[in-house]
C-alpha cells in the first residue's frame, strides 16, 4: 500500500481494536452491560474493517491486464465502500437493536464486577486515542497545508485515511457514551442510562457509515481532479507555444494515486506529424511535473475551427487561448 494509503494508521487501528474488542467482550460477559456489548461488537467490526482496507490495498497493487487495462486501483474504493456498509449493518444497527431491547427489558449491571467495565473503557479510550493520533499524523503527511479536516475527508482520493479517522473519532465518542451510560447506571441503579448509551453508540455509527458511504460512492462513480490540480493541468498544457487552443479536457481518477488526463488540443495546421508528436511529448512532461498523479495522459491533436466549436456541455470543458 502506498504512503497515501495510511498503512501505519490502519495497522495501529487494527491492533488497538482487536485488543479492545477482547477486553470489552470479557467485561460484557462478567457485568452484563448493554453498552459494553455494543462497544465490543463495534470494535470487532472495526477490526474486520481494517483487515478489509489492507486487503483492498494489496489487491489494488496488481498489474494492469487485458481485462482491466487501467489497473486495479479502484479496488481501494470498493473495499472502503464495503467497510461503510459493514459499519452500518454490523456495528450501528446491532447497537440500536441492543439498546431498544434493554429499554424494553431493562436489567441492572452485575455489581460484583462493577469496576471492570469502567476500567476497560478507560483503557480503551487511551488505546483509541493512540490510534487516532497515529491516523492524524499519517494524514498530515498528505493533507494540504491549511486544508480543514472536513475538507480533507471529503476531498481525499485515498479512502483509507478518512475511513480510519472517522472510525477512530467515532470509537472515542462511543466510548465516552458508554462510560456515561455505565457510570450513571452504577450510580443511580437505573439501567435505562446503559440502554441510552447503547442507542447513542448505534446512532453515531450509523451517521459515520452514511458519511463514509456517500464519500466512497462518489469515488466509485468516478471523480475528476480537484480544482487546484485541474487548473495546474490546464496551465501546463498552455504554458508553451505549442498549443493554439485547448478545445476540451476531461480528468478521472483511476485509483487514489493515478489520474487520467484526456484532452483535445489545437495545433497549428502547418505542423508535421513528427513536430506534433514532439509537442505532445513536451506537454505531457509539463503535466506530470505539475501534477505527478497524472500518470495516464491522452492528448488528441486537432486544428481549431471556430465554426465547428460546440457549446461546452459541462464545466469540465474549457476553451482558452494560449496567450
Amino acid at each position: 500500500m502506498s504512503a497515501s494509503g495510511g498503512g501505519k494508521a490502519i495497522l495501529a487501528a487494527f491492533l488497538a481494536n482487536l485488543g479492545i474488542a477482547v477486553a470489552k467482550l470479557v467485561a460484557w460477559l462478567l457485568s452484563g452491560s448493554a453498552s459494553m456489548l455494543a462497544e465490543a461488537i463495534h470494535s470487532v467490526a472495526d477490526s474486520g474493517n481494517q483487515l478489509l482496507l489492507m486487503l483492498g490495498g494489496r489487491k489494488a497493487q496488481r498489474r494492469a491486464d487485458r481485462e482491466h487495462p487501467f489497473g486495479y486501483g479502484r479496488e481501494r474504493f470498493v473495499y472502503a465502500f464495503v467497510v461503510s456498509i459493514i459499519l452500518f449493518s454490523v456495528g450501528g444497527l446491532f447497537a440500536i437493536y441492543e439498546g431498544v431491547q434493554k429499554l424494553i427489558e431493562p436489567h441492572e449491571i452485575d455489581r460484583t464486577w462493577w469496576w471492570l467495565p469502567l476500567a476497560v473503557l478507560v483503557v480503551s479510550i487511551a488505546l483509541e486515542s493512540f490510534s487516532l493520533r497515529t491516523a492524524i499524523k499519517e494524514s498530515n503527511h498528505v493533507r494540504p497545508k491549511g486544508q480543514s479536516w472536513v475538507s480533507f475527508i471529503r476531498r481525499a482520493k485515498a479512502p483509507e485515511l478518512p475511513v480510519v479517522l472517522l472510525e477512530d473519532t467515532g470509537a472515542l465518542a462511543g466510548l465516552v457514551f458508554a462510560l456515561l451510560g455505565v457510570g450513571l447506571t452504577l450510580l443511580t441503579h437505573n439501567p435505562v442510562f446503559d440502554a441510552l448509551g447503547t442507542l447513542m453508540i448505534g446512532l453515531l455509527l450509523v451517521l459515520i457509515a452514511v458519511v463514509l458511504g456517500i464519500e466512497t460512492k462518489s469515488l466509485l462513480v468516478g471523480e475528476g481532479a480537484n480544482e487546484a490540480d485541474y487548473d495546474r493541468i490546464v496551465d501546463a498544457i498552455l504554458a508553451g507555444d505549442e498549443v493554439e487552443k485547448l478545445i476540451h479536457i476531461k480528468t478521472l481518477y483511476l485509483g487514489p494515486d493515478e489520474l487520467l488526463v484526456a484532452a483535445k488540443i489545437a495545433l497549428t495546421s502547418d505542423k508535421t506529424v513528427r513536430a506534433a508528436a514532439d509537442d505532445i511529448d513536451a506537454i505531457e512532461i509539463r503535466i506530470r511535473e505539475a501534477v505527478p498523479a497524472a500518470r495516464v495522459i491522452y492528448l488528441e491533436p486537432d486544428i481549431y475551427r471556430p465554426a465547428l466549436d460546440p457549446t461546452p456541455p459541462t464545466d469540465t470543458f474549457v476553451l482558452r487561448s494560449a496567450d
